[in-house]
């Protein structure tokens, strides 16, 4: 036995004595990208739900996210480099370098591929673009932006240009200036004199009980504007029944191609949502509200902070907190428990229902989440009486519904309309008919997912449970018409393509189903009764909404337009 401070034998002869280690295991933190990474977090905190923030943070400091910034950012966060990893390869806006790989070139340009800009121009700017911008830019292919009306659309840097062509779109590159367009909006004082928060300062003070606030939405018939169409007096009474402590989250990740309300009430009239938003977080006592808006809305972004920050001075959110949270490109997390998953920084995947957010939500506690939408509706409601909104609505239904309107119509837009409009009368009395020179043969009542139907079905009334009988569902209500000089194939084509770009990944029935049927439906001749089992497989499995309904599209043409299969 040696003694201390003698010379010991090698623990395994023929090895020799092991040297000293003076280094970590694993990847070793660049002490310069340390230092990067401290100077641009500042004094911001390094909780893992701020994760994808400082995410943004580097990518728009540095133009892409480098194994080394990665690296630096793993270890101040003391998150392991796999969790971090993980999280930037989620979404699409973040453009991970790792050693060895080129970063991308200093200016990006998105062209937006969805239905309505491919029917109107985009397949031809991403044919021109890459060679007509030159070195230094690079194109690439967007989902949705929500400015169908103003379609083609491509967004240079953070600059959009609607009504995009090729000459337009180089104009915006040579330009200095790539930051987003801020609109002339309502502002703070501006919706203060037209009596914008009296309706809170009434809750606030006691003038208003929560009991009666809550029957008053109950009674008007509000349903959730996302997509779902639970009735929101019934869904604040529901997360209010849960213990505390509460929270509350704004789905503002509007990201079903067609849909373009909530940008526009949001580019409009910021306050009347945010005004819903305190409400309902003191309805439900929930101390911070978390608004998840997504990253294509870089403009809006800018507004939400200014007005924030006004109604932070003004005390207005000393009962709730309004907390703002940027997404970072990924259509999944327009699903509920998604859009949880990401404000907690994380992949946004959905997670199995039950328990249902009202009961499990942001940190395990109960959470109310609304759309933007429904939330503009809140004080106009209160402030009127239910029956100014129950009242409206035609065909026996009740309501408004804010459509978005794209396609092959004279006048494109957010059309405020009765809930139980015809397409037919949406289309006359709303959206000046058709375009010069198209004829109305097909429609989707509720974007990408909501189906296809005929002209000759033109006449169903558009709300909610009118139309699952016919194999489609409004949704978010966002209305796109084509023409007789559109291809059905192709449109369902299209469709399923976002899908499969869309797919968490997170469960075999989606992931794997929405590429093989792209893939069968990219044959001449489409396989029907394979396309017919995939759907069912589809539908049956799929964990969430998005895998359950992709197949809707297909199953319209195979139901509806059997000549496209000839």
């Amino acid at each position: 036995m040696a003694l201390p401070g003698g010379n010991q034998a090698p623990r395994h002869p023929g090895r020799g004595r092991r040297k000293a280690r003076y280094t970590e295991k694993g990847r070793q933190v660049s002490p310069a990208a340390r230092d990067e990474i401290r100077a641009l977090l500042g004094d911001e905190p390094r909780r893992p739900d701020l994760l994808i923030e400082h995410l943004h943070r580097i990518q728009d400091r540095y133009g892409c996210l480098s194994a080394g910034h990665l690296a630096a950012l793993a270890a101040e966060m003391r998150l392991a480099m796999a969790e971090v990893y993980e999280v930037a390869t989620f979404y699409a806006h973040f453009d991970v370098v790792m050693e060895g790989e080129s970063p991308p070139p200093p200016l990006t340009v998105r062209v937006c591929d969805s239905l309505t800009c491919e029917c109107l121009g985009a397949p031809a700017l991403l044919d021109a673009l890459p060679a007509a911008a030159g070195e230094g830019v690079r194109v690439v292919r967007a989902p949705c932006m929500g400015r169908c009306e103003e379609a083609p659309v491509a967004e240079v840097g953070h600059r959009h240009v609607t009504n995009a062509t090729v000459e337009s779109i180089l104009a915006c590159i040579e330009g200095a200036e790539h930051a987003p367009v801020i609109p002339s909006y309502v502002d703070f004082d501006a919706y203060v004199a037209g009596g914008g928060y009296r309706v809170l300062e009434e809750c606030l003070s006691g003038a208003r009980q929560v009991g009666d606030v809550i029957a008053a939405l109950e009674e008007s018939g509000l349903k959730g504007k996302g997509g779902a169409g639970f009735p929101t007096g019934r869904k604040w009474r529901f997360v209010r029944a849960e213990a505390g402590p509460r929270l509350m989250a704004v789905n503002a990740d509007e990201g079903e191609p067609g849909t373009i309300k909530d940008r526009v009430y949001m580019e409009t009239d910021p306050h009347r949502f945010l005004e819903g938003s305190l409400i309902a977080g003191w309805a439900v006592e929930a101390a911070e509200c978390y608004i998840y808006l997504r990253d294509e809305y870089p403009g809006i972004r800018e507004i939400l902070l200014d007005e924030i920050a006004r109604l932070d001075a003004a005390g207005m959110t000393a009962r709730t907190r309004l907390i703002l949270r940027r997404g970072a490109g990924a259509y999944i997390c327009g699903e509920e428990s998604a859009m949880l998953e990401s404000i907690e920084g994380k992949r946004g995947e959905p997670r199995h229902k039950p328990p249902f957010p009202s009961q499990v939500g942001l940190w395990g506690r109960p959470t109310l989440i609304n759309n933007v939408e429904t939330l503009h509706w809140v004080r106009d409601i209160l402030e009127r009486g239910p029956g100014w909104f129950a009242d409206e609505g035609r065909n026996g239904r009740s309501g408004f519904h804010s459509f978005s309107v794209s396609g092959r119509v004279r006048e494109p837009g957010v059309k405020r309309a009765p809930a139980g409009i015809t397409m037919n009368e949406l289309l006359t009395e709303y959206c000046g008919g058709m375009a010069e020179g198209h004829a109305f043969r097909a429609y989707l009542p509720g974007g990408a997912s909501g189906g296809i139907l005929p002209a000759s079905m033109a006449d169903l009334p558009l709300d909610f449970g009118t139309l699952e009988a016919h194999g489609c569902f409004i949704g978010s209500a966002a209305v796109m018409v084509l023409s007789d000089q559109d291809d059905l194939k192709a449109a369902a084509l299209n469709l399923m393509r976002f899908f499969e770009d869309e797919s968490c990944g997170q469960c075999t029935p989606c992931r794997v189903g929405c590429e093989k049927a792209a893939v069968l439906m990219s044959d001449g001749r489409w396989d029907v009764p394979l396309l017919r089992e995939l759907s069912t497989a589809m539908a049956d499995a799929s964990i969430c909404g998005l895998g359950q309904a992709a197949p809707n599209p297909l199953l319209s043409i195979l139901r509806y337009f059997p000549e496209e299969l000839a």
